[in-house]
């Protein structure tokens, strides 16, 4: 060979070698040498359905941050790598408005690249949310959603991984009745249907164990003014308020009430049990108040070490919410689904129809250990961990006080 025909070669073979490494090519073995495999990277979107500008706003941001720990996990696990995936969240502010959700579910069904998606939060905004999606058959996988009326739909793509109502209700009554004593209560809902049917669940239960329920009360989630309603209460002389909503207007009605006299504490589910509603209170009006919520508190949970660890590097300004961990399960078992799927069927077919179907197989077939504990859903895609702890507030903290196989 000619000295020119090698150094022509040799130029090739390095221009070659500079193309591999441009296009995220990578070599390999091969039988009798080495073969060139392509590896593009393939973004892979993942909505956020929940309430971020307004509404449970700090639970919705909570659950934001527990969904960018999964993401940013997994794109630098080596699975990730392997596979040529990188994820992506995708925000959709539903306000904590059913309107606004459905047309956030809207939005991410017209997202080609979007695999599934992590929320809603609010019962409400699932429940007509997760129609959208079945019929565009979307993964969705609710962390905070815990009315029953969401799975009984019989929606094959729909999971949560918390708790329901008809657990947390009775778990709120049994400790209201039994730990600390109430015999008789006010029960108050906020006309959604997270508020109603926790509600519901509380005052039967409460009834059953010989507990007294004085009146039931309907209000908005939109109230701030309860006046009327706190003269009723006060005139009754309950020995606690049961609030079936969320903290931003449940929070109102407390501190009304407490402000004209009444001395028993307000309880309510897991959409009270945030800092905030101590804030709103002006701090030690709520002193005494209980809550129950979803799962262990994050001290008692499996991964807590490693998981606070993370957020606390990630977001040193912020405080773990009790639904931030559901957030990143939730994500987390998105994620899993499409590694199975992109294994079993290659990266570009996740999002082809028969991509979606295998995306919904995987996920029923979930056997995991998150941060919340044990992964995994039952044949309607309710989850199968359904611890509910009670908390109460001491010293302007929200502390657990019932603790499942604790107490």
């Amino acid at each position: 060979m000619k000295v020119r025909n090698k150094l022509l070669l040799v130029v090739l073979a390095a221009l070659l070698a500079v193309s591999v490494v441009a296009t995220g090519c990578k070599a390999k073995p091969g039988n009798g040498g080495e073969e060139i495999t392509a590896t593009e990277t393939t973004v892979v979107r993942i909505g956020v359905g929940a309430p971020l500008t307004q509404g449970a706003v700090a639970i919705g941001q909570g659950l934001k941050r527990g969904a960018q720990l999964a993401v940013e996990d997994e794109n630098a696990s080596s699975q990730a790598e392997k596979l040529g995936i990188k994820f992506e969240l995708v925000d959709g502010d539903d306000q904590g408005d059913p309107q606004t959700g459905t047309n956030v579910a809207n939005m991410f069904a017209s997202d080609t690249s979007l695999v599934g998606v992590m929320g809603h939060f609010n019962s409400g905004v699932s429940i007509p949310a997760s129609k959208v999606y079945n019929e565009n058959n979307i993964l969705m996988i609710s962390p905070g959603s815990t009315n029953p009326e969401l799975t009984k739909q019989g929606l094959k793509n729909v999971f949560r991984v918390c708790a329901t109502d008809d657990v947390q209700g009775p778990a709120g009554a049994e400790s209201a009745f039994n730990k600390f004593g109430y015999k008789k209560a006010v029960v108050v809902d906020d006309s959604t249907p997270y508020g109603e049917g926790l509600a519901a669940e509380f005052a039967k239960k409460f009834e059953e164990l010989g507990g007294q329920i004085l009146f039931k009360e309907k209000t908005s989630d939109k109230d701030t003014d309860f006046n009327a309603l706190v003269t009723k209460i006060t005139s009754q002389k309950p020995d606690m308020i049961f609030y079936g909503g969320m903290y931003n207007a449940g929070a109102l009605l407390a501190k009304q009430a407490t402000d004209a006299g009444f001395t028993g504490p307000t309880m309510g589910g897991d959409g009270i049990s945030y800092t905030d509603w101590i804030t709103l209170q002006g701090g030690k009006t709520a002193e005494g108040d209980l809550s129950t919520s979803v799962g262990l508190p994050v001290s008692e949970l499996p991964k807590a070490a490693e998981f606070q660890s993370k957020y606390a590097e990630k977001f040193p300004s912020e405080e773990i919410g009790n639904f931030d961990a559901y957030g990143y399960d939730a994500t987390y078992v998105i994620i899993n689904a499409v590694y199975k799927v992109a294994e079993d069927l290659g990266v570009k077919e996740l999002t082809s129809p028969a991509g979606r179907d295998a995306l919904i197989e995987a996920v029923k077939a979930t056997d995991l250990s998150g941060v919340t504990g044990k992964l995994g859903f039952d044949e309607k895609g309710d989850t199968s961990n359904q611890a509910i702890t009670t908390y109460q507030v001491e010293n302007g903290e929200w502390v657990p006080k019932v603790i499942p196989g604790k107490d």
